[in-house]
């Protein structure tokens, strides 16, 4: 029941951010079956029928509402915004863990913990050492990205954990 609510809650904020209303059917039912009419997704202005795809140049933002004001924010206060970000996905992460796997009520002093060394530690250190790691090993073709992958899995990986198992006690 907690996942079935969760889907409907999250489906419909989904839709008000991308500015999705019900529209009631104008039809009693089905006049010609279905795949002789053109699908209305198929004509040329896709937009002047349905309000999920939105025109980028009008909307700002393109298709994601917001994106554009994150991107902005990202760069003018690029270690804030992270640390923002790490925040709010160590807090989703610890929430739906907690509801989920532990099925038990929710620890908020575990979720203020886990979600504020996201926000100190995670974001920032992860700003620090990835812009650290493109400016030494630049390029996105497979080798560079192979060697990217290696290293912040044999070097920072363990530092990272570590850091976080002394943070935890």
């Amino acid at each position: 029941m907690k996942l079935f609510s969760i889907l409907v809650a999250s489906s419909c904020l989904a839709a008000k951010a991308f500015g999705v209303t019900p529209v009631a059917s104008r039809s009693k039912g089905l006049s010609t079956p279905a795949l002789v009419n053109k699908s209305p997704l198929r004509q040329k202005s896709v937009g002047d029928i349905s309000p999920l795809f939105r025109d980028p140049t009008v909307t700002r933002g393109g298709a994601i509402p917001g994106l554009q004001a994150y991107s902005d924010a990202l760069d003018k206060k690029p270690i804030t915004m992270k640390a923002l970000t790490s925040l709010v996905g160590w807090f989703l992460g610890d929430l739906l863990a907690q509801l989920f796997i532990a099925g038990g009520p929710v620890d908020y002093k575990r979720l203020a913990t886990l979600s504020f060394f996201g926000f100190i530690y995670h974001g920032p250190s992860g700003h620090y050492f990835y812009n650290w790691l493109d400016k030494q090993i630049p390029g996105t073709d497979a080798v560079p990205v192979f060697t990217k992958v290696a290293i912040d899995q044999l070097f920072w990986c363990p530092i990272f954990m570590s850091v976080f198992f002394t943070y935890l006690g």
